[in-house]
């Protein structure tokens, strides 16, 4: 494979190859630097992850640290000296108490993420507590009321993207429902030599810096043969009349980011033993800052089991796509004497983490190719495709003031000549249209067509019509989903159509009958806004700073309905409570601690206010938070 040279913005000329892949001489194994004379034992040794901490009583140090990702010795925030942190062991119905102490030269924090415990021990700065000054320490003591796989970051400033994150695991007090003889952890995380400062600054001055994925002369002299001319036009003008770009999948990508698995690069490679026959549990982590992975072992079929901490009805699949800030538990069962590659692409193709499972530390399993690079679609837009003739493919009766659910009142649509919007090129069977039969999608347990999506009844989520506050009007907001619909069963842009069974929200039923059966009181909307050219972000077009708290009464269940009126994957958080996704059975409702909200789409979950105090709530992309950001009172 020839190295692929790629001009840098600041004018220094990269290979993409040699630098997503961490292939620079010298690279740590770890962040913690190894040495070219170890022996091959003790490299595999080294590139299994991270130290275990078994213990209800210990310390955590936060400290400046060199670590060697890329060949560039960068400083990274490690604790205990190391980038991931060490896994936390702990055991359901102890209680943990753990010093941290601060040796930065900044404020720092650690939110311990999906545990349920008291708002003075969240550790979010500003809303729950008031961080931990340099040179001091705080004691988080708390009890632990659940089991699973979760983990640990700073909720300080960006030093979560610098190396401030770790996994948590924990051991349940009854047998668990399933069975296997090794268990690991694998961490996905994006790391980049640049300080998150810059990359934010960039971002602000042009929010696709990092974004090299923009159409060719061939892919444009292919639409004009399968589009024609008329066609082809229509639809790049309204790409471009609009300022945006159908490959604008991540902010921030592969051109800065080197992937890593459980702290090691693709280069080296992660590693997990197994002997043939044995049931391997992978707990899956994504720790990224801004990165959503595709997940899949080639040649292994993956039992689903849990997914962020919660144990779920078991679905088997080829792949998964986790979002930043969730975990999924997967078992796999090796049959031969080989070794697998356990591949983790980042969703818009611009680089990888990877690892393998192999019985012998001397074999390494080759790393399957890319995916090609996902383009986004109208129903990406929010399009409510129910408006279009799709029996002719052509936009007959579309109000094109709307452009077919999507309000682009803000921008000049005037050159777009319409009569030559031709759709013909465009595959309609991935998109959840209104009216639509549901029952040939991807929704294998049968139960789920009791009642369509949005009908209403708790389980099923919200039949409210979209409605765009004054506040979503005005530059702050460059699009408005009008026809956002519920998409459950699409695996999402990129995933759609491999030829592999890939989970979706729609497969997710919890193992246990829902927690709080109850119909909830009261909707609350909240739109995910932005304007992507001026990379602003908020809430219902409200950025945090100007928005007043969200106030929940303590006891009731409330329905909280997310419409994503951008073209980001959003990976919403709420502390201290659970997020109970509505997947179509009232008996069966997951819960998670983060939901994705694909493109113009929407998605409801219930919440039951059962936790006092005040707590953080907002999308995880680490350089969308400062405005996607909501405080939320339980009183």
């Amino acid at each position: 494979m020839s190295e692929i040279i790629l001009p840098s913005r600041d004018g220094v000329c990269l290979s993409r190859r040699r630098f997503v892949q961490g292939l620079a001489a010298g690279g740590s194994l770890l962040g913690l630097g190894v040495a070219p004379t170890l022996s091959r034992a003790e490299q595999a040794r080294l590139r299994t992850g991270p130290e275990v901490i078994k213990a209800a009583h210990f310390d955590l140090t936060y400290s400046p640290t060199k670590v060697n990702f890329t060949g560039k010795e960068k400083i990274a925030t490690a604790i205990n000296g190391s980038v991931p942190a060490p896994v936390l062991r702990w055991k359901e119905g102890e209680t943990v108490t753990l010093r941290v102490n601060n040796q930065l030269a900044d404020d720092t924090s650690i939110h311990w993420h999906g545990i349920i415990l008291p708002p003075d021990q969240d550790g979010v700065p500003g809303i729950s507590f008031g961080g931990i000054k340099p040179g001091e320490s705080f004691t988080y003591r708390f009890p632990i009321t659940q089991a699973g796989t979760y983990w640990y970051h700073s909720h300080s400033g960006f030093q979560e993207q610098t190396g401030a994150y770790g996994a948590i695991v924990i051991d349940p007090i009854e047998p668990e429902p399933f069975s296997y003889d090794r268990d690991y952890v694998v961490m996905l995380s994006d790391w980049s030599d640049e300080d998150p400062n810059n990359i934010f600054a960039k971002l602000k001055k042009m929010s696709h810096y990092y974004n090299f994925r923009e159409r060719t002369v061939g892919e444009a002299m292919a639409e004009i043969k399968e589009q024609g001319w008329g066609g082809f036009r229509a639809n790049r003008n309204m790409w471009d009349e609009m300022r945006m770009s159908d490959r604008d999948i991540s902010d921030v990508t592969g051109y800065t980011y080197t992937f890593l698995m459980n702290g090691v690069t693709p280069a080296e490679g992660w590693m997990g033993l197994f002997k043939r026959g044995e049931k391997v549990r992978l707990r899956f982590v994504n720790a990224a800052a801004m990165t959503f992975f595709d997940v899949r072992i080639p040649g292994l079929k993956m039992t689903v089991v849990a997914t962020d901490g919660q144990n779920i009805e078991p679905v088997s699949v080829d792949e998964f796509r986790i979002g930043v800030a969730e975990t999924y538990d997967v078992i796999v069962e090796p049959k031969a004497d080989m070794a697998y590659s356990v591949f983790a692409q980042a969703i818009d193709r611009s680089g990888y983490a990877r690892g393998t499972l192999t019985p012998d530390p001397s074999l390494i399993a080759e790393v399957p190719p890319m995916d090609e690079a996902p383009i986004l679609t109208h129903g990406d837009m929010g399009m409510d495709m129910s408006m279009m003739d799709h029996s002719g493919h052509n936009m007959a009766g579309m109000d094109h003031s709307k452009m077919g659910g999507m309000d682009h009142s803000q921008h000049n649509m005037g050159s777009m000549d319409h009569s030559q919007h031709n759709m013909g090129a465009m595959d309609h069977s991935q998109h959840n249209m209104a009216g639509m039969d549901h029952s040939g999608h991807n929704m294998a347990p049968s139960r789920r067509n009791k009642m369509p999506m949005g009908s209403g009844p708790a389980g099923f989520g919200s039949n409210r019509p979209i409605v765009h506050a004054d506040t979503e009007y005005g530059p702050h907001i460059d699009m408005r989903a009008d026809g956002a619909q519920y998409r459950l069963d699409d695996p999402g842009v990129g995933l759609r159509g491999n030829g592999r069974r890939v989970l979706t929200y729609a497969d997710i039923f919890n193992l246990n009958p829902t927690h709080d059966p109850r119909e909830p009181g009261r909707e609350i909307d909240l739109h995910l806004t932005g304007n992507m050219a001026r990379y602003m972000w908020s809430m219902n077009g409200v950025k945090f700073a100007d928005a007043e708290p969200l106030n929940l009464k303590y006891g009731e269940r409330v329905r909280i309905n997310l419409v994503n009126d951008t073209m980001m994957n959003h990976p919403i958080h709420l502390h201290g409570m659970w997020s109970d996704l509505e997947t179509g059975d009232p008996d069966r409702i997951p819960r998670k601690h983060t939901i994705t909200v694909q493109p113009g789409a929407r998605i409801s979950y219930l919440v039951s206010a059962d936790a006092k105090g005040s707590w953080a709530y907002h999308c995880h992309l680490i350089y969308h938070m400062a405005g996607m950001f909501r405080k939320v009172t339980v009183s």
